[in-house]
Order: structure tokens, then sequence, then C-alpha cells
């Protein structure tokens, strides 16, 4: 497990709309250099969690802290720490690969951008694909300028919300690889929503499971089956998402 600094901090967090709790006292922490995963059947509250720490939703009761900065006070400064990516965030189909890196570079304000843009498409072997646009990539490519438009600032908080979620086993293996690997660096922290269980196995440290907006387990997700006397990973889910284990406070590894 790693044991660098938190690079993020949650504490409390509440979200209702109307008279319904979409998020209720949730609190868990991400040190750098360490994936968790974020888990849960549809309606959990992972979104709206994940929309609160960027700072789209604002709680209604509760703390975010992103590499010790208080979201709710220093909100720009906070939200310059860390980055984003998701299928369903798509960017723009008629721009090229360059020029969608260099306008969300501008708009974190990366210094030596060119540089930064030129090291990117190295790393996600994009270099062949810097003019096409967006627009006609296939899903693994896309994902690859995802990843890439997410780490332009070099952030210490890189949430990825179902980054694989439509990409062949290739694809998806290659993009883990590569998020594995920014972890094991040390670069940042990073929080994985995914409801693929095999790809939560292989890749996170450390899940939560949510289920009606509270985390009701927490630990290695190598380890937590055995402990609930399931036979792996998938059939705890299915087993939270029918049955919450709602009266047991989250365990911890």
């Amino acid at each position: 497990m790693p044991t660098g600094e938190h690079v993020l901090q949650v504490d409390g967090l509440c979200k209702w709309y109307a008279n319904k709790a979409a998020v209720q006292d949730v609190g868990f922490a991400v040190r750098r250099g360490e994936i968790v995963g974020l888990l849960g059947p549809n309606g959990a509250g992972k979104t709206t969690t994940i929309n609160m720490i960027l700072g789209v939703l604002e709680p209604d009761a509760g703390a975010i802290r992103i590499a010790g900065i208080d979201v709710a006070r220093r909100r720009s400064e906070a939200l310059a720490k860390c980055n984003f990516a998701a299928v369903y965030a798509a960017l723009p189909g008629n721009l090229t690969v360059v020029q969608n890196l260099r306008v969300f570079g501008l708009i974190y304000a990366v210094a030596a951008l060119s540089e930064r843009i030129e090291t990117l498409l190295r790393q996600f072997d994009l270099d062949a694909l810097r003019n096409t646009k967006c627009g006609l990539l296939s899903s693994g490519e896309t994902t690859r300028v995802n990843l890439a438009k997410a780490l332009l600032n070099k952030p210490e908080l890189l949430l990825l919300d179902e980054p694989t979620a439509s990409l062949d086993p290739s694809s998806a293996h290659d993009a883990r690889r590569q998020v594995r690997a920014l972890a094991e660096k040390g670069e940042c922290g990073i929080v994985w929503t995914s409801h693929n269980m095999y790809e939560v196995e292989a890749v996170c440290d450390r899940v939560l499971f949510l289920s009606r907006g509270r985390i009701l387990l927490e630990g290695d997700p190598r380890q937590l089956p055995a402990r609930h006397g399931v036979g792996n990973l998938e059939d705890l889910f299915l087993r939270i998402a029918r049955e919450p284990l709602s009266a047991q406070p989250p365990e911890h590894a």
C-alpha cells in the first residue's frame, strides 16, 4: 500500500436532491501513488461524489481537500491540482489531437506547453495521430488522448470515471497498464470508477463500495470477497447491489 501523503481527503460529504440523499456522510482519503476504486451499482452516488470533488456540484455538507487545499475556500487553486477523464466527457471532435491538447493546456495554464504536449504524444503513442481530428479516432485512440489531456497539468489527483467502458479487451489492457504505471511512479493519486470487477482487481490498491449514497465496505479488492463469504469481487458487488450490508461500518484493509 502506498505510504505517500494524502492528495485527496473527503470528510462527511453529503448531497441531497429534494428529499432524497444522493450521498450521505461519505469520507475517505487517497494517497499519492495509490489507485482507489469507487464501486457500486448505478445510482449509488459515485458520479455525484466525483462531481463534488471536481467542484461541479456544491456539497450540502462536508469538506473536500485536494493536495491539502480546501475546495470550498480555494476552489481554483485546488482544482488546478487535479484532472479528470471519462468516456462521456468527449473532447471536441472537430479539433485534432494536438489542437485539443493545446486548448486544454491553455485552460490549465501549463508551462512550456509545446514541450509538454510532445512528451504526452510520445508517452501515449499518439504522434502518428497528432493531426487527426478526434472525431475520427477509434475508442482506444480516444481513451489515450483523454488520458493525455488529463495529465497535461501533471495533476496530483486524477479522477477516472469508467475510463475503459467502451474499449475492446486489448485496448482496455493497455489503458490499465498506463494508469498503473502512473501510480507506480508516484506521480499522482487516482480515483477509478468501474463496473468491471476483473479490471478493479487488476488495477486498484483499495476499493470503496457505495450503496444508496453510503460507503459500506472498504479494503483490498483481492481480500474482501473471502472476508464476506463469496468467491470473487463480482459476487460481492452483486450481493451489495441486491442486499446492502448497511448494518455494518466500512472495513479497512
